[in-house]
């Protein structure tokens, strides 16, 4: 098979991956939004672990992954998801100013509260005493909330003005495999 043809072979299976996944999501929004939530945190950890910690194949922590996984399956997608649903009821219509409004509400009122039940979380499923948890916050989480904010907010604006609610929480997502690599590097650097 030449080049050409192959290349061709793969655009059309991905557009069918695509098409799949626009059927998902119009007859099952929450289940395939807390799908991919999940799915995009485990990524993110595996991206954390392989590539900035280097941890290598044989030394790659599993269990890990599977706590970060669950952190996706179980509060980013369902917060996440439900915050834009509150978000789109607070803030109506689909105008710059519109989108404006919602990166505000969005950035400085539910990101510092969402990083700190991320964190927190991970450190209890860390094992972490509260004692320990609260002294990792101390440590992490004005670092993370800065980094947040040098990313978050010019992603949010396109989010809000340009993308359908029923598919933010994927665009989110798929954006986030590097943030989520980052959440998992701080969250279990000890």
């Amino acid at each position: 098979m030449c080049r050409g043809t192959r290349q061709l072979s793969i655009e059309r299976r991905m557009a069918g991956l695509w098409r799949s996944y626009q059927v998902l999501m119009t007859r099952r929004p929450w289940t395939v939004q807390i799908i991919t939530a999940g799915t995009l945190v485990g990524v993110g950890d595996v991206i954390s672990q392989q590539v900035l910690e280097r941890r290598g194949l044989a030394n790659h922590n599993v269990i890990r992954t599977a706590k970060m996984m669950s952190i996706g399956f179980f509060f980013v997608g369902p917060v996440i998801g439900s915050w834009y649903k509150v978000l789109d009821k607070l803030v109506t219509g689909g105008t710059k100013s519109a989108a404006m409004k919602k990166m505000l509400f969005d950035q400085l009122g539910f990101a510092p509260c969402f990083l700190g039940g991320f964190l927190g979380i991970s450190g209890t499923l860390n094992g972490l005493t509260v004692e320990e948890n609260v002294a990792k916050l101390k440590r992490d989480y004005t670092d993370a909330l800065i980094s947040n904010y040098y990313l978050w907010p010019a992603v949010q604006i396109a989010n809000f003005y340009f993308i359908p609610l029923h598919h933010r929480l994927a665009v989110v997502q798929i954006v986030a495999i590097g943030w989520n690599s980052y959440l998992s590097w701080k969250a279990n650097k000890m």
